[in-house]
């Protein structure tokens, strides 16, 4: 499914957060949203999903608004991973995942959620109470609840922010995983490293724009992370995969 946004902007309150904002996004490939702070990444992706109103522009689905699908389909079509996550009832960890199969039918621990809770390494937790958690256990499972729904469109919101390095390479290998397997992927990450070594595309963006958007070689460059996060990098390669390390604040680089 290929999902699209033209000229899109979007408010909060009186704020313009994003301003005439186009992207396309297409099964088999995850696209990666980028940018300091405050730029206007995860109202973007909630507006992609339909969970907050959009200003002007237009949102499609395989070239229809959402609004012409229905609330089962799109249910069906979209999954979204909020940032921050939370659980707010007592519920074991499967039955939570299993909470990804409703738009399919009864919330079962099928094979779908047995994939999904395998995808983000909760397997071993499936019998756990949710308050027994720590927060980057409880990040993966509902991880694992949006894999479940094996949409054709999965948005994942700053998905690694809580979890430790295993975990972090681990739920980007899922997110990977899911696009070749002819998933649309979107996802906001900060760790530019991960962002260019598992993105097939980014869309980094500033004040509530995109500045650039391509193959991440090209939107990493030097000069381009200097001027969206007013920091300088240093760049290299590991066994044919790049990495990008933020350095120095560039208005402290000639600090002793």
């Amino acid at each position: 499914m290929i999902l699209a946004a033209q000229d899109l902007t979007l408010r909060r309150g009186d704020a313009i957060v994003v301003r005439d904002l186009s992207l396309t996004a297409r099964p088999g490939a995850m696209l990666g949203l980028i940018g300091p702070n405050g730029a206007g990444k995860t109202s973007l992706l909630r507006a992609l999903c339909g969970l907050d109103p959009v200003a002007a522009g237009v949102v499609t689905y395989d070239g229809r608004p959402a609004a012409a699908l229905d609330r089962r389909t799109f249910g069906r079509a979209v999954s979204y991973l909020a940032q921050n996550g939370r659980i707010h009832w007592p519920m074991k960890v499967e039955e939570v995942v299993a909470l990804g199969r409703l738009p399919h039918g009864p919330a079962e621990v099928d094979a779908a959620a047995e994939r999904a809770m395998a995808a983000a390494d909760v397997l071993p937790l499936r019998g756990r109470t949710t308050g027994s958690l720590s927060g980057g256990e409880r990040a993966r499972v509902l991880l694992a609840r949006a894999l479940a729904v094996e949409a054709p469109v999965l948005l994942a919101d700053e998905p690694v922010a809580a979890l430790d390095p295993y975990h972090q390479l681990q739920v980007m290998e899922a997110l990977r995983d899911a696009a070749r397997g002819g998933a649309t992927v979107i996802t906001v990450l900060h760790d530019l490293t991960l962002a260019a070594r598992f993105c097939d595309r980014l869309l980094l963006m500033k004040g509530g724009r995109a500045v650039a958007e391509g193959a991440p070689d090209l939107v990493l460059a030097p000069e381009r992370v200097r001027d969206a996060y007013g920091v300088t990098v240093e760049t290299g390669t590991r066994q044919g995969e790049p990495f990008i390390l933020p350095w120095r604040r560039s208005d402290a680089e000639h600090k002793p």
